[in-house]
């Protein structure tokens, strides 16, 4: 997306669009002839299901007033409680973020609050329930702008841990699956593309198989991630779908 073409767009969907040319984010952020205030107005408008809008859903956290954002998908509703347990210390805890509030800590308005671009850093999280998807569609600073993005982007960009914070009755993909899902959607990306890192939390070894519980990496996978080429990435997550797969 060039200069003119940016200038042309709302002030919060330029800031999303640039954020994304700056992370090499394969998808520019569309507008939409209609709002998508809600995430039913954006599936219907881009023809796709509930499910695959990953909606973002503001709390403010309690005395300090951070701003705590849960990217979820459309389908679910999210389990404050879970949230809370996340993300506050004690004396902490959550409450609801009015519009005075998001657009103050955002940027943006309720029903254009992207997952990227804030003007104040939020606590991130994003949800497990995104992962039954391949391809998602977010929010991109205004009711009227949405662009699209694997879940594994979603991470990659927040640079938010995946957690399991929805109330919902779907059969949740379990933490192997979800990293077999995305090897595959390493193996299917443009080579120029940035690998993202194998990692959803925190690195916690198994002893008895020398890898980690989380992402099935070794110690050495682990230590050389950081100076390691794209392709030699790519073959690690080659080697973790195939590892993924033997142990489901």
């Amino acid at each position: 997306m060039c200069g003119a073409e940016l200038s042309a767009l709302p002030e919060g969907v330029q800031r999303v669009a640039r954020l994304l040319q700056e992370q090499g984010h394969a998808h520019s952020p569309v507008m939409l002839e209609d709002a998508a205030r809600t995430a039913q107005q954006a599936a219907d408008a881009l023809g796709v299901s509930l499910g695959q809008i990953a909606k973002s859903i503001v709390f403010k956290r309690k005395p300090d007033d951070v701003a705590v954002l849960i990217i979820t998908s459309g389908d679910q509703r999210v389990d404050d409680q879970k949230v809370q347990a996340l993300v506050c210390a004690p004396g902490q805890r959550l409450g609801r973020a009015d519009a005075d509030f998001v657009k103050a800590c955002t940027g943006f308005s309720i029903g254009g609050v992207s997952p990227v671009g804030h003007l104040q850093p939020p606590v991130l999280l994003v949800d497990a329930s995104l992962f039954r998807f391949t391809d998602v569609w977010a929010a991109a600073g205004h009711p009227h702008a949405v662009f699209q993005a694997t879940p594994a982007d979603l991470q990659r960009l927040t640079g938010a841990p995946v957690v399991d914070v929805a109330v919902s009755t779907l059969p949740l993909a379990t933490p192997l699956q979800m990293l077999a899902e995305r090897a595959q959607q390493v193996s299917r990306s443009p080579t120029t593309e940035p690998v993202p890192s194998p990692c959803i939390s925190v690195c916690r070894v198994n002893t008895e198989r020398a890898q980690c519980e989380g992402c099935l990496r070794t110690l050495d996978e682990i230590a050389r991630w950081g100076r390691a080429s794209n392709a030699d990435k790519r073959a690690v997550w080659q080697l973790l779908g195939q590892r993924a797969a033997a142990l489901s």
